[in-house]
C-alpha cells in the first residue's frame, strides 16, 4: 500500500495558506483541559465516507476499501485526521448496508485490517458504522429465530401473536408455513430490518412476549453487541458511530433504560478499549452524552438546531425553504431559535463530550441544494468554526450537487430522497468523473451528468475554490487554539429574523470573532470591547474597532485584541 506522504500536523502551511503566526504566538493560552477521556478527540476532524460511492479500485462500478486506502493522502490533505465509514458489514443491501447479514464479516476482513494499519501510519483514526438495533431478515440469527422449533435465537427478536400485531410488525418472509412460527416480528425501520430484542424497560405483564431488558435472553443480545464491537476493535478500528442509538430499549418513556444500556457499554469499553470512541445517531446530545457517548449530532431530527440553520428535508420552495431557515437569502430565519436549541445541548455536555454540526450526511440533501456556492461558503464558515468535532461529508468539500433525479435504491423510495446525496465522488474529468473504469451502466449510482460538475482535479488548480476554502478553514481550526474543538463559545449577536449571527471563540486570552450574514441585505453591527483585529478569513466583511460591516451573503473570521 502507498505510504502516507503528508507533512506532520504540526506544520503551519498547506496548499499555500499562511496565517499571521506571530500574532497568534504572542497570545497567552491556558492548558486545554477538554473532556476527561479520549484526548485524540480534542483535535479530531472527521471525514464521512460512503464506501460504495467513494472510489472503485477494481472496475466493478462499486466503491471499495482498497479504493479508500488509495485516497487516504487526499483525505489527510483536507485537514481531516479521522474517518467514519458507512456500513461495511455483509449485507443484501436493501438499505445501504444498514440491513446486516453478518456482523463479523466483510469479505475476508483483511481490507478493514489494512485500512486501519495504513490510516494509523498517516496519524488517522477509523470508525465504523455500528448497526446495533436490527439485522437483515437474511441474517442467520433471524432465519433461526423464525423457525417453528425453539432454538437459541428464538427470542433474539421481538415476536408477538398475530392478533396482537402492532404498527411496523410483519409476518415472517415467505408467509406462515409449517416450518415458520405463526407470530409477527417487530421491525426497526424497513420491514426487512427486524428489531433485535434488547428488552423492554417497562414490559406489559399482560404481554408475555415483552421481556425485561434484564431478562437472560435480552442480556445475551446486549452482550453480543459488545462482542461485535470487540471483534472489530481487535482488527484495528478506533470506535463506532451507532445507528439509531436510542432505539434499542422498548417502552422506555423517560429514556432511563437506554441510558443504562449505553452506560454499561461505556464501562465495558473503558476496560477493553479505553481509547475507543462512541458516536451516536441520537440527535439529542444532552441525553446521549451523559449516557456514555463521546459525540452526538444535531441533525435533521431530534433537537431542532440544525433545521433552524439549514432548513427541513423537503424541496426548496422558490428562493427560500419554508419555514425559513437562517441560512437563506430571504433573511427571515431566526438565529435565536438555533441558539436556544444549541445551547440547551452544548452547555450541559461541555467538558464531557462534543456536539457536532456536520456539513451533511447520507440521509438528507446536500447543502448545495437550492444554494449558490457563495451561500454554501457562508454555511461552511460557521459549521467549521463552531465548537465540537467537525464532520465533513465526502464531496461537500468540492460542492457536489444533490441530484434530485438519482434513482432511488436501497429502500430509499420508502424513506424520502437519499440517493441524490450518495452519488459517486467526482475526482477528475476522466471516465465516470474518475470514480470507476466500469461502464457507466454498471455504476452503483450515476455520476452527476452536468459537464460542469465540480471535481477535485479542477479545484486543486484553483486557489479560491470550494476545496481550498475547506482546507483553509480546517487548517485555521488546527492553527488557532480559540477555534479548536474545545475552545470556548459565546454568542455576541443573534436577533430574531435578522442577520448576521456573530459569536466568539476563545482560548485563554485569545479571542476570535466569527460573523456570518447569509441574507441578501447588508448589515452593520456594533460590538463592544474590541480595539483591533486581524482578519483571518473574510468574504466581504470588515471589523473596524467595534463596528462590523457585512455585505450580502458574507462572512468574516477575525482574531481580536481586548
Amino acid at each position: 500500500m502507498m505510504p502516507c506522504l503528508l507533512a506532520s500536523s504540526g506544520e503551519k502551511q498547506s496548499k499555500g495558506f499562511t496565517w499571521p503566526l506571530a500574532a497568534l504566538e504572542t497570545l497567552e493560552t491556558d492548558p486545554d483541559d477538554g473532556p476527561a477521556h479520549h484526548s485524540w478527540l480534542q483535535s479530531a476532524i472527521f471525514y464521512q465516507v460512503y464506501p460504495q460511492s467513494f472510489y472503485d479500485s477494481d472496475a466493478d462500478g462499486i466503491g471499495d476499501l482498497i479504493g479508500l486506502i488509495s485516497k487516504l493522502d487526499y483525505i489527510r490533505s483536507l485537514g481531516c485526521n479521522s474517518i467514519w465509514l458507512n456500513p461495511v458489514f455483509e449485507s443484501p443491501f436493501g438499505d445501504a448496508g444498514y440491513d446486516v447479514a453478518d456482523f463479523f464479516r466483510y469479505g475476508t476482513n483483511d481490507d478493514i485490517r489494512v485500512l486501519g494499519i495504513e490510516a494509523h501510519k498517516c496519524g488517522m483514526r477509523v470508525c465504523l458504522d455500528l448497526v446495533a438495533g436490527h439485522t437483515s431478515v437474511q441474517h442467520p440469527w433471524f432465519r433461526q429465530s423464525m423457525e417453528a422449533n425453539a432454538n437459541e435465537f428464538s427470542d433474539w427478536y421481538i415476536w408477538m401473536p398475530a392478533d396482537e400485531a402492532v404498527a411496523n410488525s410483519f409476518a415472517p418472509p415467505g408467509g406462515f408455513t409449517s416450518r415458520h412460527r405463526p407470530e409477527h416480528y417487530l421491525s426497526n425501520f424497513f420491514s426487512f430490518q427486524p428489531a433485535l430484542n434488547y428488552g423492554y424497560f417497562k414490559p406489559d405483564p399482560s404481554k408475555p412476549w415483552q421481556r425485561s431488558m434484564h431478562d437472560p435472553v435480552c442480556r445475551a443480545v446486549q452482550e453480543n453487541l459488545r462482542q461485535v464491537m470487540k471483534f472489530w476493535l481487535q482488527l484495528g478500528v478506533d470506535g463506532f458511530r451507532v445507528d439509531m442509538a436510542s432505539s434499542l430499549i422498548r417502552n422506555d418513556p423517560d429514556g432511563e433504560g437506554i441510558r443504562q444500556l449505553w452506560r454499561e457499554n461505556r464501562r465495558w469499553l473503558h476496560v477493553h478499549a479505553p481509547e475507543a470512541v462512541l458516536i451516536s445517531e441520537w440527535g439529542h446530545p444532552a441525553a446521549s452524552i451523559p449516557a456514555g457517548f463521546d459525540i452526538d449530532f444535531l441533525l435533521h431530527f431530534g433537537q431542532p438546531a440544525y433545521i433552524d440553520l439549514v432548513g427541513p428535508r423537503s424541496k426548496p420552495d422558490g428562493p427560500s425553504r419554508k419555514p425559513d431557515a437562517f441560512f437563506e437569502r430571504s433573511g427571515n430565519g431566526d438565529a435565536t431559535r438555533f441558539v436556544e436549541s444549541y445551547m440547551a445541548n452544548y452547555l450541559p455536555t461541555r467538558g464531557f463530550g462534543y456536539v457536532s454540526l456536520p456539513t451533511g450526511n447520507h440521509d438528507f440533501p446536500r447543502l448545495t441544494w437550492g444554494r449558490e456556492e457563495r451561500e454554501v461558503r457562508v454555511v461552511f464558515t460557521m459549521l467549521l468554526t463552531m465548537p465540537g468535532v467537525p464532520f465533513l461529508y465526502y464531496g461537500d468539500e468540492i460542492g457536489m450537487r444533490f441530484l434530485e433525479q438519482a434513482p432511488e435504491k436501497e429502500g430509499a423510495n420508502r424513506a424520502g430522497m437519499r440517493a441524490g446525496s450518495r452519488t459517486p465522488m467526482q475526482w477528475s474529468t476522466a471516465r465516470n468523473a474518475g470514480f470507476s473504469e466500469a461502464p457507466a451502466g454498471d455504476l452503483y449510482l450515476p455520476i452527476d451528468p452536468d459537464p460542469d460538475r465540480p471535481t477535485v482535479e479542477a479545484q486543486e488548480r484553483t486557489p479560491d475554490s470550494m476545496l481550498n476554502l475547506t482546507r483553509k478553514l480546517l487548517q485555521m481550526r488546527r492553527d488557532v487554539p480559540a477555534l479548536s474543538n474545545t475552545g470556548d463559545f459565546k454568542v455576541l449577536y443573534a436577533e430574531r429574523y435578522k442577520a448576521p449571527f456573530v459569536y466568539e471563540r476563545s482560548f485563554g486570552r485569545q479571542r476570535v470573532i466569527v460573523a456570518v450574514n447569509p441574507s441578501s441585505k447588508p448589515s452593520d453591527v456594533l460590538l463592544s470591547g474590541i480595539k483591533a483585529n486581524i482578519p483571518l478569513l473574510v468574504q466581504e466583511a470588515k471589523l473596524t474597532g467595534g463596528t462590523l460591516q457585512m455585505e450580502p451573503v458574507s462572512f468574516g473570521v477575525f482574531l481580536t485584541e481586548d
